[in-house]
């Protein structure tokens, strides 16, 4: 039986199961019923508000995983049944992602280990000379891999983002790539990306957008946005199975330097090694040597299936009533102040940040784990800079409490409990 055969005989995706104009439930998480110790020894329901570091695992995406294990194999190179169906498995995830992120159909679909590894894969297929223009604002994974890069400082509103973006690109020549975050991982802020992708297109230049925190919550379509990259992982996705992906256009994958050299990556090894490599000039097995993480793509595809099932409306709908409750509180605590580079009244996802008067991010985060059983996120978020500049320091390393805040973020799974809870354990801190 040909992979094809296969591929053709396995369950069609979830979004195509469902009618137009219907929704399914939103799906369950697992570790919903996770019982924590707290101060004096008592047991309670853990409150999990840090999705946006990694997300809980759905219970279809774990379901999928599950189906897959009894004939995991080796793939795209076995002629035995078991690695014919995880090869076709695999292909089927590559079209999977394509759909769920509106790609054009000839898009790379690249697999990689997260957002980070997606964009230092990018970083090795850019043009000799090309200069990459990032904000100051970003998740170190988009500030850190460019050659060649201008930065930019925080933009005081989102049309100083795209005047800034205009400025910078319209001052270099050659090959250029704008970088920017679809939704911030500090404040959750949505950024103006259609806008930018304008912008950088009539600079002859391209964009990447790093949508590891979007995705999760809004849909994207990177063909109705005209972007040429996106980047996400699947673990802040519901599929913390150690995936993630670059898609985008093929040119500069296809001519830029094998990401990682070895099987898979070549058509041909001569016996003169050095003068006969003959490297995949297809960008999907050129940048995806070794034996790939089989269970980690399927784990993200069933994610991205489970979440287009559902239907976005009520996914939106529900995190925007959560989101406004937990900001709601925190606004009604005195010593407690919310992180925002644009006001409050920016549309974002469910990400909030905020500093307690008198109190470190790290004491914070360990007042609310170890007496009120809350997970949250303390620190600089791997961005630096900007939380220094939200904050107002102009220094301060990574252990620095002072230039440190703490995140609270939401998601599937998330209840009126815990936003309440943390809001009473913040005012109880807050008073002490």
């Amino acid at each position: 039986m040909s992979t094809l055969t296969i591929f053709s005989s396995l369950p069609a995706q979830a979004a195509t199961e469902t009618p137009v104009g219907h929704s399914r439930p939103i799906p369950a998480v697992l570790g919903t019923d996770l019982e924590v110790p707290v101060k004096g020894g008592r047991l309670v329901t853990y409150a999990n508000l840090d999705y946006a570091a990694s997300a809980p695992c759905l219970e279809p995406v774990s379901a999928a995983v599950t189906a897959a294990l009894p004939a995991y194999s080796s793939v795209h190179r076995g002629a035995g049944y078991a690695s014919q169906l995880t090869t076709a498995r695999y292909e089927q995830a590559r079209h999977t992602v394509r759909a769920f992120v509106g790609a054009r159909p000839d898009d790379a679909v690249i697999f990689t280990r997260n957002t980070t590894d997606a964009t230092n894969l990018l970083a090795r297929c850019l043009p000799e000379g090309t200069t990459a223009v990032v904000f100051d604002t970003e998740h170190h994974a988009s500030l850190l891999p460019w050659k060649r890069s201008v930065r930019l400082a925080p933009p005081a509103f989102p049309g100083a983002a795209v005047r800034a973006a205009d400025e910078a690109l319209a001052a270099i020549d050659g090959p250029k790539l704008l970088v920017v975050t679809a939704a911030s991982n500090v404040t959750g802020e949505l950024w103006p990306i259609a806008a930018l992708a304008h912008i950088a297109h009539r600079h002859g230049a391209r964009i990447l957008v790093d949508a590891a925190q979007l995705v999760p919550h809004r849909r994207l379509n990177l063909t109705a946005l005209d972007l040429d990259y996106v980047a996400f992982s699947g673990h802040k996705l519901y599929a913390p199975f150690g995936a993630g992906v670059l898609v985008g256009r093929r040119d500069w994958l296809s001519a830029g330097e094998p990401y990682l050299k070895g099987g898979g990556a070549v058509r041909a090894v001569a016996a003169d090694v050095e003068e006969g490599i003959d490297w995949h000039d297809d960008a999907e097995p050129r940048h995806e040597a070794g034996t790939p993480n089989v269970l980690g793509a399927i784990a993200l595809a069933a994610a991205c299936d489970a979440l287009s099932a559902t239907g976005w409306t009520e996914l939106v709908r529900e995190e925007e009533r959560l989101i406004a409750r937990l900001r709601s509180g925190l606004a009604t605590i005195e010593g407690v102040r919310e992180l925002s580079l644009w006001g409050p009244d920016q549309p974002r996802v469910g990400i909030v940040s905020f500093v307690v008067d008198r109190h470190s991010a790290r004491e914070v985060a360990e007042v609310l784990s170890g007496e009120y059983g809350i997970g949250v996120r303390d620190g600089k978020f791997c961005a630096h800079p900007f939380v220094r500049h939200l904050l107002g320091t102009a220094d301060g390393g990574c252990e620095d409490d002072t230039a440190s805040a703490v995140r609270a973020s939401i998601g599937i799974g998330t209840t009126e409990e815990h936003v309440d809870r943390l809001v009473d354990a913040l005012r109880d801190l807050a008073a002490r």
